[in-house]
């Protein structure tokens, strides 16, 4: 007899835990080979986690809604295929003719052992990047830290938590002034300040308290995070899609008619940054502890709007290796599939730079927060009718115009401002000296 341990797989380059969700299988439940066992949802996608091998389930390692890092345990599934493999193991225990108390019994000794277990271990206690990055600055020791008291899910450290310490601690470093503060911002660097005094938020009779959603959670802590970690700046361009806009009008209903889907200008513009990023690779890159990562891959994350009003960033892999008919086909796939929630863990794995539109909602330019480990994301402003100055070798004239704005976002700790503004004048000319004979 073997034991078979379920852990979290790993779930994206920037995914470091999960959140379970549910159990689709009770201690004692027989599981086949890739039959789910339970659920899990990170900030990114909610997918099933399979097992592996056919067995029994003999242990359950966390609760619902427990917080799971990347590779740990989760469950332990005897791979005997029957009850009398899992009785046999404990004959001198438990009485044989009650096998079911046995395996709960088993379980809750087994959850005891590991709550000592994980107390005295030096892995016992999570700390995001948020509040690591608050201790070095601050010069918290590890022995300090782990002495704070949490109040977030499962003792936890939260920001207010090691800001409280901070303001009771004897002889404590006051915060940065405002002056600093405003100099970030002169710099255009959307940086938050290292500590500020968090004034409490009290609620009173006449107000609404609105729980945040699990997702929604995740989300506003990856958001978080990535503006802890990259030194965001922005270059803007306005780019005439007319060509596109008389084309995409041109060809809609002969390619509805053969290939059964919708050519919309989402494909379009992916073809255009997949090609901006074979000209400029230092945007296909990542930092990591000092270094610079260059991806040889080019896979463009495409932020999509959930029903619930969350985002998620499926990722088109070998963007630069598709054709037009491809890149549709894949634009549709993969936002029906977040729409509908069938996206896979792969799904959304291993983007190397991220495009959102933010011209869906009617905004015409944003500022869009870049999803870690990347160093750039793209805004799409919406396609608008405007007046323009149209140069011809006969003179100049007021047309109208199908226009846009390009917003970039990317990492000023390694994208330097010519660099990024080169970028978008890629996507630009790469767009408005778009084919109007092109065939598909």
């Amino acid at each position: 007899m073997a034991k078979f341990e379920l852990k979290l797989p790993k779930m994206g380059e920037s995914v470091a835990e999960a959140t379970l969700t549910a159990w689709l299988k009770e201690v004692g439940d027989t599981i086949e080979a890739d039959e789910a066992v339970l659920e899990i949802a990170t900030d990114k996608v909610d997918s099933e986690i399979p097992s592996e091998v056919e067995g029994i389930l003999t242990q359950k390692l966390f609760e619902v809604d427990a917080i799971i890092e990347v590779g740990q345990t989760i469950a332990i599934i005897e791979t005997e295929s029957s009850f009398e493999a899992v009785n046999a193991s404990i004959p001198d225990v438990i009485p044989s003719e009650e096998p079911v108390e046995a395996v709960e019994l088993e379980s809750s000794i087994e959850k005891v052992q590991e709550t000592l277990t994980s107390i005295a271990s030096n892995d016992a206690r999570f700390y995001s990047p948020l509040v690591k990055n608050i201790a070095k600055k601050e010069g918290i020791t590890q022995s300090e830290l782990d002495a704070v008291k949490g109040s977030g899910k499962e003792g936890r450290v939260t920001k207010q938590d090691i800001l409280s310490y901070l303001s009771n601690k004897p002889n404590s470093p006051q915060p940065q002034s405002q002056p600093v503060v405003q100099e970030q911002q002169v710099d255009n660097v959307l940086s938050t300040p290292s500590i500020s005094a968090v004034t409490p938020v009290v609620s009173r009779g006449e107000d609404e308290i609105i729980e945040m959603t699990r997702m929604g959670k995740l989300v506003s802590k990856h958001m978080t995070d990535s503006l802890q970690t990259a030194a965001h700046v922005q270059s803007f361009i306005e780019v005439d899609v007319t060509k596109i806009w008389n084309w995409r009008l041109k060809i809609k209903d002969s390619f509805k008619a053969r290939e059964g889907q919708n050519i919309t200008f989402t494909p379009i513009f992916m073809e255009a940054v997949a090609h901006a990023l074979t000209l400029h690779p230092m945007l296909n890159v990542s930092v990591q502890d000092g270094e610079i990562i260059k991806r040889k891959n080019i896979n463009i994350g495409m932020a999509a709007a959930l029903e619930d009003g969350n985002l998620i960033v499926p990722v088109i892999k070998n963007a630069d290796q598709l054709n037009l008919i491809g890149m549709t086909k894949r634009v549709n796939d993969l936002a029906i599939r977040a729409r509908t929630n069938q996206l896979k863990p792969d799904d959304i794995q291993d983007g190397t730079y991220t495009v959102t539109n933010v011209g869906g909602f009617g905004s015409i330019m944003g500022t869009p927060i870049i999803n870690q480990p990347q160093v750039g994301i793209l805004a799409l402003g919406a396609i608008r009718k405007v007046p323009a100055v149209i140069e011809t070798s006969e003179g100049d004239f007021i047309g109208i115009r199908q226009k846009m704005f390009l917003s970039h976002s990317y990492d000023h700790r390694v994208v330097n401002g010519a660099l990024g503004g080169q970028f978008i004048k890629t996507v630009k000319e790469y767009l408005e000296a778009w084919d109007e004979t092109r065939t598909l």
